[in-house]
């Protein structure tokens, strides 16, 4: 297929928390220290300038917002991990001319599973973008040879450490406009550790074509053969993989929501179907493209995090002590896997419930590897989000620029 190009990658520099969002691979890579979520992040001032405002107190876990929905496309595009949202909305801005250029990650050629960073020029090439990849993926070292190319506006395709990066030096870039698709993240891991839970799944991994954490509580998985299967969360034999599976990057990630795109398109919040939340008004212009090839619903919220996200904080406390989580008895994995897409938190409840975890994660992980870095990588909001579980800040803990604000943001 022509239409897009993968350009050779830089070799990247070594750095101790990093996602190799591909910055370190740039003639920019002197700015880590100061681009880098994961040195000392400005929330506040990032959405300042990226959404002309800092969030609200009714916008503590998705940062800012203008409107959110559920969503999907009329005709569900063939390969998609949903609908097909994130690629049809940046193949739009191709076919009006708006954009130059795409700068996103397909399939390697080697493994289907392993990102590779391409620039797509072609609205027919985009389909090469669908479906999950899992692994590293530098998409910012794309930006110098788009650049090169002569592209002058583009639209990025970017998990949250991707995008702060690219928030901190988008001024430096030159680039006439950049168009900012943000998808949700919060845990990544190698290529290769994923094959090895692709293994825990299957006992033909090599036959599936298909992975998908499904807000019901399931694992979707489909196969060569056409046939697929759903797997309980509580059946998962997460217990089997090992302690490094996910890096420390990702357990200390505090923008699940990637805050600072201009559109986010997930699926925590969407009960099943897409979960799209508008930013600003370059996200509703790109939202507005394709609103005659979709539905869009109001956001449904039902169950209560509380127990879950208690629960979580427990078994992570123990894990980050280095014990032993606790394992539910088996004769209860079955009672609970179906009680749980019936009682438990669906909806916004749900992902406000990812988010809480994601906070939780955060704070115990630092503490307990880097106590150091406490103070520098954890944005005030994040104390909002676990103060409701009496997880609080010490003294030297909190931003040298932060002082506790006199009323909190509100958690509801």
């Amino acid at each position: 297929m022509t239409g897009y190009t993968a350009p050779p990658l830089p070799d990247a520099e070594a750095r101790q928390i990093c996602t190799d969002c591909g910055l370190s691979r740039m003639k920019l890579s002197k700015s880590c220290g100061m681009a880098c979520q994961f040195i000392k992040p400005d929330y506040p001032e990032m959405e300042r300038v990226v959404q002309g405002r800092a969030r609200r107190p009714d916008e503590l876990f998705f940062g800012p917002v203008i409107s959110m929905h559920k969503a999907a496309l009329d005709k569900p595009a063939e390969g998609a991990q949903w609908t097909g949202i994130t690629t049809r909305l940046a193949q739009k801005l191709l076919e009006t001319g708006t954009v130059d250029a795409v700068l996103t990650v397909g399939p390697h050629p080697n493994d289907k599973w392993r990102p590779q960073p391409i620039i797509v020029t072609d609205p027919a090439a985009m389909p090469i973008a669908r479906g999950m990849r899992m692994g590293y993926a530098p998409l910012l070292s794309l930006l110098e040879p788009a650049a090169a190319a002569g592209h002058k506006r583009i639209v990025v395709i970017g998990i949250p450490c991707q995008v702060y990066a690219l928030r901190r030096i988008e001024k430096e870039l030159g680039f006439e406009a950049i168009f900012v698709i943000g998808t949700p993240c919060s845990d990544n891991t190698t290529t290769e550790n994923f094959h090895t839970f692709l293994g825990t799944l299957s006992a033909k991994p090599e036959t599936i074509t298909y992975l998908e954490f499904r807000a019901d509580y399931h694992v979707e998985i489909r196969f060569e053969d056409g046939t697929s299967q759903d797997i309980p969360f509580l059946k998962l034999k997460l217990s089997e993989l090992p302690d490094d599976f996910f890096p420390l990057s990702c357990k200390t990630c505090v923008d699940y929501t990637n805050v600072l795109s201009d559109i986010t398109v997930g699926y925590m919040a969407g009960e099943g179907e897409q979960w799209i939340l508008v930013r600003n008004a370059r996200g509703q212009g790109m939202l507005d493209g394709i609103k005659g090839e979709m539905r869009l619903d109001q956001i449904g919220t039902a169950g209560n995090r509380r127990g879950p996200v208690k629960g979580f904080l427990s078994n992570t406390e123990r894990a980050a002590g280095g014990l032993p989580l606790r394992q539910m008895p088996n004769f209860m994995r079955g009672l609970m896997a179906w009680l749980m897409p019936k009682i438990g938190p669906r909806g916004l409840e749900f992902a406000k419930a990812r988010v809480e975890m994601k906070a939780i994660e955060t704070v115990l992980h630092l503490r307990r590897q880097h106590p150091k870095r406490v103070k520098n990588m954890i944005p005030e909001h994040i104390w909002d989000l676990t103060a409701p579980y009496d997880l609080t800040p010490q003294p030297d803990e909190r931003q040298d620029d932060q002082a506790p604000p006199k009323d909190s943001l509100a958690v509801k």
